[in-house]
């Protein structure tokens, strides 16, 4: 019920209670919400609450977000029958009539959800279990705690990457993979943002009310770093927050049977050399896992450009194991239906589970959370002669350091007050990467306002001895 409504032109005051969800919070857990302080969660909680309520924002800059809602406040308190938020001059494009638009409540509570879950119950796991192991336990116990385990059921899930700032030709392209995968009955998860992230779920929508799908499943998984930059979008019906990046990443590779990438910046990036240096572990080479690269017509550059970045730095190893598929929705579809088809097979083969992919393996250089500080990112080791899925590792790192400068809220600061980060390494890797990275710039990939992008890196090819 709402109460208490008051409105101005673009700020809304309110107060909400969930729909089926959360109805009681122990004194404290409503304690750690409201605690300000370094330890509590309140910060996080306003953040991520935030990003829910200005879904449709044309800001991918967490930063511009924090700064344009200033005032926005958002309060819990446990009333005799349930939960309830007070919201203080919230965005209002997230009300229709002076009602909270129901879609953004549900995912308002998620938040609510998976802060508390990890802040205050997730404490302790697995208690004997090395330190990849717990994590791994972790991103499980996180993702059944948001009912997103769903074992019995084949799999079906399709992890769609791309980028926020898409032009229109290939946010259509999107939709019509999305379309296609619909129609053969795949659910489609993403970053849960915009551009490439939201295009996937709109074309499964409509073959899934064409198959008369009912449970179509639209998974967002996101993070606190990058939620304000990237809101969900209002087709994502499970909104899933992990605790950081790396987690999100496992998430996407655990719970998914499948990946799509389309175009994307150097966020895409990052998360092509993710799975790739993770299929390139030796305990992962006969474990079937589909990947494909598409988009439309005139994006051939892009995908010469990331291929060839892949050879010149992880091999042509590498590069085979993924398709490059370009304009055409039905190939792509067929591609995954049929990829799905042997990972069913394999799991049956193998008594692994449908619903979590336990046998992958994931090197903890891909687990370690990476801080992205100008000392990180300058004494990131990029250099030929290590194992393949370790220079990956690295490779990650230093585009999710990108990504941070780009537009997350700490990334952005640090830029601003000690200038773009410095990345060197052998001239082998740093001149693919400079050429990646430019081409992204040019196809105005970086970020959604591109006339205003300004480079937060500065490439530094060094000698071979410099820095092995």
């Amino acid at each position: 019920m709402e109460v208490a409504i008051m409105m101005t032109e673009q700020f809304v005051s309110t107060s909400i209670t969930p729909i089926d969800s959360l109805n009681t919070l122990s004194p404290y857990e409503v304690n750690k919400l409201q605690d300000a302080s370094q330890g509590g969660l309140y910060k996080l909680f306003r953040q991520c609450s935030l990003a829910v309520l200005n879904t449709g924002s044309e800001l991918d800059s967490t930063k511009q977000v924090l700064d344009k809602f200033s005032r926005f406040d958002i309060r819990i308190s446990q009333k005799h029958r349930s939960v309830q938020l007070e919201l203080v001059n919230a965005p209002a494009t997230a009300f229709v009539n002076g009602e909270i638009i129901t879609g953004i409540r549900e995912h308002l509570f998620s938040v609510l959800r998976d802060l508390l879950y990890v802040g205050t119950e997730l404490d302790v796991c697995c208690p004997g279990a090395n330190e990849s192991e717990a994590t791994t336990n972790m991103v499980f116990h996180i993702l059944r705690h948001a009912d997103a385990i769903r074992p019995h059921v084949k799999p079906d899930l399709v992890v769609c990457w791309g980028g926020h700032s898409i032009n229109r030709v290939e946010y259509d392209y999107t939709k019509k993979v999305g379309y296609e995968m619909g129609l053969r009955g795949l659910n489609i998860c993403t970053g849960c943002g915009p551009g490439a992230m939201k295009g996937p779920m709109k074309g499964a929508t409509i073959s899934h009310a064409k198959q008369r799908i009912k449970d179509g499943r639209y998974v967002g998984i996101s993070e606190p770093g990058i939620i304000a930059a990237e809101s969900p979008n209002p087709i994502v019906n499970e909104l899933i927050i992990m605790p950081d990046i790396e987690k999100r990443l496992e998430a996407f590779v655990r719970l998914g049977h499948g990946i799509v990438v389309f175009p994307g910046g150097a966020g895409t990036a990052e998360e092509i050399l993710y799975i790739l240096g993770i299929l390139l572990h030796e305990k992962n080479h006969n474990l079937p896992f589909p990947l494909v690269l598409t988009g439309p017509a005139g994006s051939e550059a892009y995908f010469e450009t990331v291929d060839k970045f892949i050879r010149a730095t992880l091999g042509d190893a590498a590069a085979e194991r993924y398709q490059i598929v370009v304009d055409d929705p039905h190939e792509v579809a067929e591609v995954m239906r049929d990829g799905l088809e042997q990972v069913t097979r394999y799991r049956k083969a193998t008594s692994e589970s449908f619903h979590y992919n336990w046998q992958l393996y994931i090197p903890e250089a891909f687990q370690q959370p990476f801080e992205p500080t100008h000392e990180n990112m300058a004494s990131l080791n990029l250099v030929h002669g290590l194992p393949d899925f370790e220079l990956a590792a690295n490779l990650r790192q230093a585009l999710s350091g990108i990504v941070a400068g780009n537009v997350k809220e700490p990334g952005v600061r640090a830029i601003e007050e000690h200038g773009p980060f410095e990345i060197s390494g052998e001239t082998s890797i740093m001149e693919p990467m400079d050429q990646l990275l430019a081409s992204f710039v040019e196809q105005r990939r970086m970020k959604i306002n591109y006339q205003e992008y300004q480079p937060c890196y500065k490439i530094k090819p060094a000698a071979l001895e410099e820095v092995s």
